[in-house]
């Protein structure tokens, strides 16, 4: 990608970021967005269509830059991958956007492009594991309903006030995922 377009892109990632951070999108117009980031209105259209994936692409940009890659996960762990953990904290120290743009009145953009990281790394792990205890269900289906939950104990977390550290949550998303069994089943080795 040329240098130019991909400073632009971040400039306007950073600034809807930064302003999000103090207002719900909403209450954030292009001219706020444009100025902040200093470049002119026919950028931000260049670039984007409307605010809403503009911030979809910078809360990714933001959980990249905090190194909170949401996890791969081949096989049953004994608890939580760090790359969760990373992750809800990138969510907690930016907990307020979340809560919002997750929210009942939030961005369907945002909560689009989250439930689709969510469940292509849900049906990854599970075709990589071999697991049978989904033995029978669609794949699509066992994915939409693993990154349901997944993103139901989050925004549920975040609703919570006070909202509990980090670490709780890491251990109740991880407890959900797994299920009343507490592990996946593993495939039998013949």
């Amino acid at each position: 990608m040329d240098v130019r377009v991909e400073r632009t892109r971040r400039a306007l990632q950073a600034a809807l970021f930064a302003l999000a951070r103090e207002h719900p999108l909403e209450d954030v117009t292009v001219a706020d967005i444009v100025t902040r980031a200093g470049v002119n209105r026919s950028s931000f259209y260049q670039h984007y269509s409307d605010k809403e994936t503009l911030l979809a692409d910078a809360l990714d940009a933001a959980a990249e830059q905090a190194g909170a890659d949401l996890p791969t996960v081949a096989e049953p762990l004994a608890g939580p991958p760090q790359a969760l953990f990373d992750y809800l904290v990138h969510l907690d120290e930016n907990a307020e956007v979340y809560r919002r743009e997750l929210g009942p009145h939030g961005s369907a953009v945002v909560m689009a492009r989250l439930r689709g990281r969510l469940d292509s790394i849900v049906q990854e792990g599970i075709t990589r594991s071999g697991t049978p205890a989904f033995e029978g269900v669609p794949l699509d289906i066992v994915g939409a309903g693993i990154t349901g939950l997944a993103l139901g104990v989050i925004e549920a977390w975040l609703a919570r006030d006070p909202r509990p550290p980090v670490s709780t949550a890491a251990d109740w998303v991880w407890r959900m995922l797994l299920g009343p069994g507490g592990s996946w089943q593993q495939p039998d080795a013949d």
